[in-house]
């Protein structure tokens, strides 16, 4: 029998299951081949918080925090303070300069990282018009708005595999994160993301940490996708 290889903090799986049942079977699933973990939204009213707790307490997993606060400065920060006492590893809120400074706020003397959302990568120019977001071409504008949530405090940004190349080349991203969703193993199906790459092209462009998620839990073979993803990890 071929040895597992083994976690690489690196891999980010999420856990974009309907609940935290799945979510903990999951968990049990990819055993010791995973030690990094996103647990978003979707499974907030699922017993997400919950979740996060046990894989964090009980298995000594670390967590992403996928929430993408937004809000005016004085509720982002009691926000962020309220889940920064469960003491996970990342947090998201968006890109907004003063909702970096307050999430950075309400984190104070917790080891949580803040990571800026810039633009989702489930999006492409065709959105962001529809959302009069002003003009340019999103590389662009990803690059500047992860230049001024740096400025703002953010200890990383989350941003498309295609741009983090130009992001890391930034004075203002120099020990900060870039964590990378829309990554796709060569073969997979894209899903709703539209700026994709694969492990290999992210972690070559300057990616810290790449955030897998349909590739592994929709495979037959969940913990075989991510042996395949920890071996071309490996091969970086």
């Amino acid at each position: 029998m071929t040895a597992l290889l083994p976690a690489d903090d690196r891999l980010i799986v999420a856990l974009d299951v309907p609940n935290a049942l799945e979510g903990l079977g999951l968990a049990k699933t990819l055993g010791a081949s995973v030690s990094f973990y996103k647990i978003g939204l979707g499974m907030l009213t699922g017993g997400g918080l919950a979740l996060a707790n046990e894989l964090k307490l009980e298995f000594g997993k670390k967590i992403f925090l996928d929430m993408k606060l937004f809000d005016i400065g004085a509720t982002v920060e009691n926000a962020v303070r309220g889940l920064a006492q469960y003491d996970l590893d990342f947090l998201t809120v968006h890109g907004d300069p003063y909702v970096v400074k307050a999430a950075k706020q309400g984190a104070a003397g917790k080891e949580m990282k803040i990571l800026a959302v810039t633009i989702l990568t489930s999006l492409d120019r065709a959105d962001l018009d529809g959302a009069l977001i002003k003009e340019g071409a999103i590389a662009d504008l990803v690059t500047e708005r992860a230049g001024r949530a740096f400025e703002a405090g953010a200890d990383g940004v989350i941003a498309s595999p295609q741009e983090a190349a130009v992001i890391r080349a930034l004075p203002e991203a120099k020990g900060k994160l870039i964590v990378t969703p829309g990554v796709r193993p060569t073969g997979a199906a894209l899903g709703d993301q539209k700026r994709v790459e694969t492990p290999a092209s992210a972690l070559g462009a300057g990616a810290d940490h790449l955030v897998v998620g349909r590739p592994i839990w929709k495979a037959e073979d969940p913990l075989a996708a991510a042996q395949a993803i920890l071996a071309e990890i490996a091969g970086v």
